[in-house]
């Protein structure tokens, strides 16, 4: 299978590309030009990561250990704020 152009970037190098473009933004160094070329390269990490967090989040798991000690695997269902209350 050809990997394509729009190929999900690793999260962890998503994550510090987007660090390096706000240090970049919040310089004030940059151009208008280069400015919104940076913006849109954020906003597709940005994008990318998202989907990367939404894809996982559907596959994590978490153990749960029944009665008789035996393990079994069920899907992650996050807290609400009246189970955390």
């Amino acid at each position: 299978m050809a990997k394509k152009s729009e190929e999900l970037v690793k999260f962890e190098e998503a994550l510090k590309r987007l660090e390096k473009i706000v240090e970049k933004l919040e310089g004030g160094e940059t151009s208008l030009e280069e400015s919104l070329k940076l913006f849109e390269e954020g906003k597709r990490l940005s994008t990318n990561c998202l989907k990367q967090l939404t894809e996982i989040e559907k596959k994590v798991q978490k153990i749960v250990e029944k009665d008789e000690g035996k393990v079994k695997l069920e899907d992650f269902a996050p807290e609400t704020e009246s189970e955390k209350n």
